[in-house]
């Protein structure tokens, strides 16, 4: 029996040696190619068997496999497979694998994308594949709203009309980035997303770099920079077609197609989409087609040129008034009312709309001169047609206190726009009383960015570049529709008195905005063995503005034309990263900006004969300290920021009794933003991700500012104000926020995601004319959070790889108010607000060929 037993064990051990013998350890860190950026959660697997794992938050991975010797596969989406042969135990060390696109290292550079653990700023990135599965009927930036110190609303509600703040600045202090090519309007900074309708379908990733930014040229990134990098064209021929559904009638079907890279070095991908829905609130119908085509040649090792084009044609209806709590409780309507639409013959008409089509049209050119230096050039030129709604004449289209008005169709109900005609009509030839009108803002912009990058040794890199723009916005109101009426008299153009204007003619104002900008950048980037970087970066630019006023002055006066006003600005700003050890690293930016003052700070109240020629530049000074903390497991930041804004230019738009809108030019007011971030993620299991991040703010207005003008929609002053604002908080953002989500694999290509945000801390608008004595803060919104839940299934359908993805937002279909503007006494009764959205849901499918 003694023997048996010793043979038994012999026999046991002398399997496991041969089953560890077998195996072979095999180690390595997947980057990506040319940035050395790392590749987390790429997939390493043991070729022909089912064992596998995923690189951690560094791009580190350590298989062990069941064979001595074979293959590992490594595959990452965007990217190019890799096959690696082993024999035995193997350190791969860096394991570069190539973009799945052409051009894309390319873009990479021209966009400043900042490197996790390297670049000293606050960075969070989004991946195709999780745009793809979170956004479905979202504004595009909603896919943001899980990041640190970002707040997103959908402001009223239209398609498109939705708006992102940053460490408590708007989007005109948020500098938009679309492949390196600055998007901020050039006259007041602003960003439309309703403009980039179909963007999320061709981003490739999208970085949000909080802060100082690592952006090179001088743009307003004073809270952040939104980094968008889209897609280039395949390197292997193929393509997708998608179709979605969702709420209120929402439809979305499109195609792309690649031909991959020939053997001729072209290559070309082309995409298409359209989109239309009721909206989710009352009047908001929308349509849009979106395309895309990049076109791309490599000549040789040195020389290759990449043409794109992509834009989004769209119209939708509006929520531009917000209301009172009271109204939305009263109206049978509920969260969902919409005072301004109605009917006209029997179809839905808009009083407030917005139609707009702006293609981005670059050429890109990349020259290699050799292995250290390349010049990475862009030219490009956008082309903007459309506008709002709205309306001119006299108002008829406000409702009583109790939601009752002859002109609306029932208590708190739609426009009857056939009454208002029918009056209209018989005026005569009198002419219409009220019409409907839009206020156009078309803009010419042809622009030229070129940066130089060379190696002057190994551990330090210098760009240098240039930032070329020419813009000019053409602005001007024409009617729309008479409503019945033979013409709309207006008498505001000094060159055609008592005009009698008819659909398509222009009315009220006809002005051009002409902005010149040129600009040079240069950074110089010291790297010590990956373990500590520092750069230092400087930026000059002129900025020039110039108006023209075709009906204030006759064509004779030569006041019609102005000068062109010249204001130099810059930046300069430099930080340095630290990577303690494997695990550990702290970084600290500081950074000092001075910024022209936008164009309607320099031509006060909308003319040409009064002009602020010696407009202060805003100033800004920026400090940030972080800390990072990457492990197998667990991968977190922390962050400090402080920023100080002094003759800051601020214009307010705020909603008057009426329902119509007016605007204040603030100048010389001043801002304090502070705060702290954190956001982790750590991987619990092979299968189960979990994520989260806090964000505590304290943003606050510093100073009083005394004789504040204020102008109604036709640019006519209505009042002077003093705005006691000292210590208000700033607005329409939230100063707390909390997230946690949760990721998981069901298998390689079923994950299930679970959001959840928090937002706390969000104070209303000032209204001008309530601040013209010292009072209380502004009212505070109640806090609200928020789940979204996203799935998605890959199988194989024939030969086709097939997706389906399904979305649910606000899944327990909470009641919140995201934005607000105060009113008398800053208390809930007498704030206007909009009203968040409640449940909504998409359900798509993608057929890859």
């Amino acid at each position: 029996m003694k023997k048996t037993t010793n043979l038994l064990f012999l026999v046991t051990v002398l399997l496991f040696s041969a089953v560890a013998m077998a195996q072979s350890t095999i180690t390595g860190t997947v980057v990506e190619a040319g940035t050395n950026l790392p590749l987390p959660g790429a997939n390493v697997i043991e070729k022909g068997t089912s064992n596998g794992v995923t690189t951690d938050f560094d791009g580190n991975f350590s298989i062990t496999t069941k064979e001595s010797s074979g293959e590992i596969v490594i595959t990452y989406i965007g990217y190019n497979s890799k096959t690696i042969s082993f024999s035995g135990n193997a350190a791969l060390g860096k394991v570069e694998m190539k973009s799945s696109q052409v051009g894309l290292e390319e873009i990479q550079i021209i966009a400043s994308v900042a490197v996790d653990r390297k670049t000293p700023v606050a960075v969070s990135t989004v991946k195709a594949a999780d745009i793809e599965l979170k956004l479905g009927s979202q504004e595009f930036p909603e896919i943001l709203k899980s990041t640190p110190g970002v707040y997103v609303t959908k402001a009223g509600g239209g398609f498109g009309d939705g708006e992102v703040r940053m460490r408590g600045f708007g989007s005109v202090n948020v500098a938009v980035m679309i492949n390196g090519i600055p998007v901020n309007d050039m006259e007041n900074g602003r960003v439309f997303w309703s403009n980039w309708a179909g963007l999320g379908d061709v981003t490739s990733t999208m970085q949000t770099q909080r802060g100082l930014g690592a952006a090179k040229i001088a743009v307003p990134s004073i809270g952040g920079t939104i980094n968008i990098i889209t897609k280039t064209t395949d390197v292997e021929e193929g393509g997708s077609i998608m179709t979605s559904v969702g709420n209120d009638g929402y439809k979305k079907y499109g195609i792309t197609y690649s031909t991959g890279l020939l053997d001729n070095g072209f290559a070309a991908t082309v995409s298409a989409a359209h989109t239309q829905g009721d909206g989710y609130v009352d009047g908001t119908q929308f349509s849009g087609v979106s395309y895309f085509v990049n076109i791309s040649k490599e000549f040789n090792e040195q020389h290759k040129l990449a043409f794109s084009a992509f834009g989004a044609k769209q119209q939708h209806g509006q929520r531009q008034n917000r209301q009172l709590i009271e109204t939305y409780r009263n109206s049978e309507r509920g969260r969902k009312f919409n005072a301004d639409w109605g009917y006209y013959n029997g179809q839905v008409t808009f009083q407030e709309d917005n139609f707009y089509h702006k293609p981005q049209i670059s050429l890109n050119h990349y020259w290699n001169l050799n292995d250290n230096t390349s010049i990475n050039s862009s030219a490009y030129v956008s082309f903007g047609s459309g506008g709002g709604g709205g309306i001119r004449g006299v108002n008829k289209f406000t409702f009583n206190a109790d939601g009752s008005s002859e002109y609306r169709d029932g208590l708190y109900g739609p426009i009857n726009f056939d009454k208002i005609a029918d009056e209209n009509e018989a005026l005569g030839a009198l002419g219409s009383e009220t019409i409907l009108r839009a206020s156009r803002n078309d803009h010419n912009w042809y622009g030229l960015l070129s940066n130089l990058k060379t190696n002057l040794n190994e551990d330090m890199v210098l760009q240098v570049g240039l930032d070329f723009r020419s813009y000019k916005g053409l602005h001007f109101q024409e009617v729309t529709n008479l409503l019945g009426g033979q013409y709309f008299l207006d008498n505001n153009d000094a060159n055609n008195p008592n005009n009698l204007a008819r659909v398509g003619d222009v009315i009220n104002y006809n002005n051009d905005g002409i902005v010149g900008w040129i600009g040079a950048f240069g950074q110089l980037e010291y790297d010590v063995n990956d373990s500590f970087n520092t750069f230092v970066a400087v930026a000059l630019s002129n900025t020039s503005y110039k108006r023209i006023d075709y009906f204030n002055y006759l064509d004779s006066d030569p006041l019609q034309e102005t000068d062109r006003y010249n204001f130099l600005g810059g930046s300069i700003k430099g930080g340095g990263n630290y990577r303690i050890d494997g695990n550990h690293n702290v970084f600290a930016n500081i950074g000092y900006f001075e910024r022209a003052a936008e164009f309607d700070a320099v031509f006060l109240n909308f003319s040409n004969d009064n002009i602020n020629a010696d407009a202060p530049n805003q100033k800004i000074t920026s400090f940030e300290l972080g800390y990072g903390y990457r492990s197998e497991k667990l991968a977190a930041n922390v962050n400090l920021y402080r920023t100080l804004w002094n003759d800051r230019t601020e214009t307010v738009s705020f909603q008057q009794p009426d329902g119509t809108r007016a605007s204040a030019n603030v100048l010389g007011v001043n801002a304090v933003h502070q705060g702290i971030e954190l956001d982790f993620v750590y991987k619990a299991t092979d299968r189960l991700e979990i994520n989260g991040m806090a964000s505590i703010g304290d943003w606050r207005w510093a100073n009083n500012v005394l004789d504040v003008q204020v102008f109604d929609e036709e640019q006519n002053l209505i009042e002077t104000v003093d705005l006691y604002i000292e210590d208000v908080h700033v607005s329409d953002a939230a100063q707390t926020s909390f997230g946690l989500g949760t990721n998981y694999k069901f298998g390689a290509d079923t994950r299930l995601v679970v959001d959840y945000v928090y937002n706390a801390d969000i104070y209303a608008r000032f209204d001008p004319s309530d601040r013209n004595e010292p009072g209380p803060d502004a009212w505070k919104m109640p806090a609200f959070g928020l789940f979204d839940v996203a799935m998605t299934h890959g199988f194989d359908f024939g030969p086709f790889d097939a997706t389906l993805t399904a979305r649910m937002n606000n899944v327990f279909d909470t009641e919140y108010i995201p934005d607000a503007q105060d009113g008398a006494g800053s208390t809930a009764d007498t704030a206007l607000v909009w009203m968040g959205f409640g449940r909504t849901f998409s359900i798509g499918a993608k057929l890859n060929f």
